[in-house]
């Protein structure tokens, strides 16, 4: 066995996958307590402008937007400008025409899901992707759910059906993956020292003091 520099074939790339943002919407939020509600804006912010940077095929959809569950967040639709929500009465998305035939439309065989409930909206277009032959990616603390308990039984039923974890700072830097990639280094430090808490404090500190940079 001979190991050579490539990247392996589980890692995303922005032409790869396509991310479903699924009910980031006031209502949702209200009733989420496995993860504050600022941190959760965050990153879902940080996944949308990451997705939207680097280009990727991305579906929001909301549920009950008029009549109940309110608008998406202003931090995920402020990347997607001009982009159509898709709104549903089905709590699993998958059961919903429109986003179905949206998945279609782009064609692409890997998914990366975030959103509200995990135990709820999450885990059903992960169980109903998965046995229809997709590969899926669930962005963990991009989702949230009415309990700590709700949120880690859900995760852990849609890994054991073949689901793969991953967290917003990891998609953002995993779509950047080297730091010599100089069309896309300023956007994915940009979006990381918005967005990226302790982590882009870091950034800026670094780039404010030394003029630092991770491509050089």
């Amino acid at each position: 066995m001979t190991a050579t520099p490539t990247p392996g074939s589980q890692l995303v790339t922005a032409k790869d996958h396509t991310l479903v943002m699924i009910d980031f919407q006031s209502q949702m939020a209200f009733a989420t307590k496995s993860i504050d509600a600022v941190t959760l804006r965050n990153n879902a912010a940080l996944v949308a402008h990451a997705a939207a940077g680097f280009g990727v095929s991305t579906i929001l959809t909301t549920v009950a937007e008029k009549s109940f569950s309110g608008p998406m967040f202003e931090e995920i639709t402020a990347a997607f400008p001009g982009q159509k929500l898709l709104d549903r009465t089905s709590m699993n998305t998958w059961e919903d025409a429109g986003v179905i035939k949206e998945i279609n439309a782009i064609g692409k065989t890997r998914l990366v899901f975030s959103g509200l409930w995990t135990g709820v909206c999450i885990v059903g277009p992960t169980l109903s992707a998965l046995e229809q032959g997709f590969e899926v990616y669930v962005i963990a603390d991009a989702c949230g759910d009415v309990s700590e308990e709700a949120h880690e039984r859900a995760m852990q039923r849609m890994i054991q059906a073949g689901a793969r974890p991953m967290t917003s700072l990891q998609y953002l830097l995993e779509l950047q993956r080297d730091w010599a990639r100089t069309e896309t280094y300023e956007m994915t430090t940009g979006i990381a020292k918005k967005f990226g808490g302790a982590y882009g404090l870091g950034i800026i500190y670094a780039k404010t003091m030394f003029g630092a940079s991770e491509g050089h």
